[in-house]
């Protein structure tokens, strides 16, 4: 139910928009179909790359009583997360989100990753307002349960020059977290406040490059993750990238989620809010997702075995 406000948005535009999307060779998301009707929204993308028709895409629903709990996926290691480079960060909108452009000197390595990944741009993704409710605008979602937004943190593997090439190569990690409604976050404020300078689609600016580290949850923090094979989720849609998704959310107070709707834009005009810039979960189907730390969350068969061995230490103690 908590998905309901975008599809009575798509039902009202549905009739006005059917006829005239098929021909479109733009790609949108359903919450342009009223404004762009030739646009082609997500269950069309499949007509502008025929890759997001395939069936390893992004992104899905966690169901956490299936998941497979891997003990091999230890803790990250983030190199110059914790670091403010020397020069500036690009933040654009370039008529689907906000994205940051970075340079390379972020890295991660371990957490069940195959070598050592370089970071090259965030974006976001989120939803929007119906009344005084906020709409959640995540594009994963755990046993059918969405948040706000989500950040995604994209990495390259290091041999590789650009998202373009690594995608042809099986060469793309994303970190993606979760961001719930709460306190006022001053981390992400020289992002926010920079908002209304590229309201409008194509809008640029430099703002002084930030610590990574900052902007997501603390280290301690991000050793429970989830972990599954998919796609970029937006065409070209190529599959086979490793995905990782945070169990810990970060937290940004009401008014600075608002700020994405109310100051970005889809259009160059300003006419068109951003708004549910979300692409809908696609099927799991014979996937596995994993999860992280199963030595702190044990499957059942697991923690039935200890019980007999905790009592029988307790029972030696005793004697």
């Amino acid at each position: 139910m908590r998905g309901l406000p975008g599809l009575v948005f798509l039902l009202g535009c549905s009739a006005f928009a059917a006829a005239a999307s098929e021909e479109g060779k733009n790609w949108c998301y359903a919450s342009q179909l009223c404004k762009v009707p030739d646009c082609k929204e997500p269950r069309l993308w499949a007509k502008v790359d025929s890759e997001c028709g395939n069936d390893k895409q992004s992104p899905i629903n966690i169901l956490t009583r299936q998941v497979t709990y891997n003990e091999s996926l230890k803790a990250f290691n983030f190199i110059n997360y914790n670091v403010k480079s020397n020069g500036k960060w690009t933040m654009e909108n370039n008529g689907h989100t906000v994205i940051v452009q970075l340079d390379p000197s972020g890295k991660v390595e371990l957490g069940g990753l195959n070598g050592r990944y370089k970071v090259v741009q965030f974006h976001f993704h989120w939803g929007s307002e119906v009344g005084k409710t906020q709409s959640p605008g995540s594009e994963h979602s755990i046993d059918g349960e969405r948040y706000p937004m989500e950040l995604h943190i994209v990495h390259i593997k290091e041999e590789f020059g650009n998202i373009e090439s690594a995608s042809e190569e099986k060469g793309v990690a994303v970190l993606g977290f979760f961001i719930k409604a709460g306190k006022t976050n001053p981390n992400y404020e020289p992002l926010i406040s920079n908002l209304e300078k590229i309201g409008a689609k194509g809008g640029k600016v430099d703002i002084p490059a930030l610590a990574l580290e900052s902007l997501i949850p603390d280290k301690k923090d991000l050793t429970n993750f989830y972990r599954y094979t998919g796609s970029l989720t937006t065409p070209g849609c190529n599959e086979e990238v490793v995905w990782t998704l945070f169990e810990k959310p970060i937290e940004l107070g009401g008014e600075q989620i608002q700020k994405f709707w109310e100051k970005v834009y889809f259009d160059s005009e300003k006419k068109l809010p951003m708004v549910d810039n979300f692409r809908p979960v696609q099927p799991l189907g014979a996937r596995i997702v994993e999860k992280s730390n199963s030595n702190l969350l044990l499957p059942l068969r697991k923690a039935l075995l200890l019980v007999p061995t905790a009592a029988l230490l307790a029972f030696a103690w005793i004697s």
